[in-house]
């Protein structure tokens, strides 16, 4: 169901600090293909971390947006937003359109759970 496609192209590394651990707050980006769809992610303190409008836009785009949010209220799915560096690394995969101000976040473990309870919604391509 879940497959990890990582290339260079969208990988952003994490700044590394002498001592060679990665510091608190950095990230990385990539690709993952989920239920045939080609998502962005950024790994961001050991969480992958999916763009809440990419989500929207492409794995549910046959489902209306209400749906998708009650469905997030009843699993109790928290998006966080993120900050301005993370967006601009969205942006450079093409993540989030380019015109885009701010986004939001929603972890693999929530995205998940999300794809199994919407599995009876219908087809999503």
């Amino acid at each position: 169901m879940f497959l990890t496609c990582e290339g260079t192209l969208g990988i952003v590394p994490a700044t590394v600090d002498y001592g060679g651990e990665a510091r608190p707050g950095d990230f990385h980006a990539g690709y993952q293909e989920i239920e045939g769809i080609n998502l962005g992610y950024l790994q961001i303190n050991g969480t992958r971390m999916f763009a809440l409008a990419q989500v929207l836009s492409d794995l549910f785009k046959d489902i209306p947006r209400t749906t998708i949010s009650k469905k997030m209220e009843t699993l109790k799915i928290k998006s966080r937003r993120c900050d301005l560096k993370e967006l601009r690394t969205l942006k450079a995969i093409n993540s989030v359109p380019t015109r885009a101000v701010k986004c939001s976040l929603i972890s693999k473990a929530d995205l998940e759970a999300l794809c199994t309870s919407c599995k009876s919604l219908g087809a999503r391509r």
